[in-house]
């Protein structure tokens, strides 16, 4: 999930590049590699987003590794879709297209939001081609829980006129995977890896909803906190600088947190 429901449509960043197609089943998805380096980065972009969510980051991490985004199916450019998929069906394609485009050896996932769902089903369905996560303001199948446990009444009012609001705005697959709340894969069921997350605890004037009030952001941050603190190499950073596009506010802390999960890989 994106957050679409609670946080909002993506950016959209525009690329001047024409965009590369490869098939990856019976699907096309457009992506771009760049770069060169001991690891190979691959960009998971939030729900309904294209490649051009990582806009901001991308040349940047092109100085240090090789770096791969891409569009979903169904996603900018990458062929349209009108089908279900679910988180573990988006890490299916992910993991495809690493094959089709010869990469060897395990990457580093850096996911945001919807990503970060896709994320953690990659990791423990493909632990061979995954060495460590990244994740930014990720998805959460709690977050709804959050909201019930400040204020239930007003919680379940709010959470049905979301779910309006998606049927509204159509019910992509993102949608559809969100509202089924289904449990995702935590620590040992990924294993022993480098894990970080960076999680948006900015706080807001006016919040438009419980999520966004200033314990549901304290609520926020401590989920992540107990989630990647499970990891033996766990570490979530907290940020009140970033709103939920922390590659866009903050593409710094994203660049500086990713060469700290290379350096720590490199010691091993």
């Amino acid at each position: 999930m994106k957050f679409i429901s609670l946080i909002g449509i993506a950016l959209s960043f525009s690329i001047a590049a024409q965009p590369n197609l490869i098939n990856v089943n019976e699907f096309q998805l457009e992506y771009e590699v760049a770069g060169q380096g001991k690891h190979t980065v691959l960009l998971e972009a939030g729900g309904g987003a294209s490649m051009s969510d990582w806009d901001t980051v991308f040349n940047r991490i092109a100085e240090h590794a090789t770096v791969i985004r891409y569009s979903r199916v169904g996603n900018g450019k990458s062929t349209v879709i009108k089908r279900h998929f679910t988180s573990n069906d988006y890490a299916d394609y992910a993991s495809e297209l690493l094959v089709n485009l010869n990469i060897k050896q395990p990457v580093i996932l850096v996911a945001h939001s919807y990503g970060g769902s896709i994320a953690r089903d990659f990791a423990t369905a493909y632990p061979k081609q995954v060495k460590a996560l990244l994740l930014l303001d990720p998805s959460s199948e709690h977050d709804v829980d959050i909201l019930r446990a400040i204020d239930l009444e007003k919680a379940n009012r709010e959470i049905a006129q979301i779910k309006l609001d998606d049927v509204a705005n159509g019910m992509s697959n993102q949608y559809l995977d969100f509202w089924s709340k289904r449990p995702l894969p935590d620590y040992p069921q990924i294993k022993d890896i480098p894990v970080t997350v960076i999680a948006s605890v900015r706080k807001t004037k006016n919040p438009a909803n419980l999520f966004f009030t200033d314990e549901g952001r304290k609520m926020w941050g401590e989920l992540w906190q107990t989630w990647a603190g499970a990891f033996p190499q766990g570490k979530t950073v907290l940020t009140e600088k970033s709103g939920h596009f922390v590659q866009v506010d903050e593409p710094e802390l994203v660049v500086n947190e990713l060469l700290a999960l290379m350096q720590k890989l490199d010691k091993h």
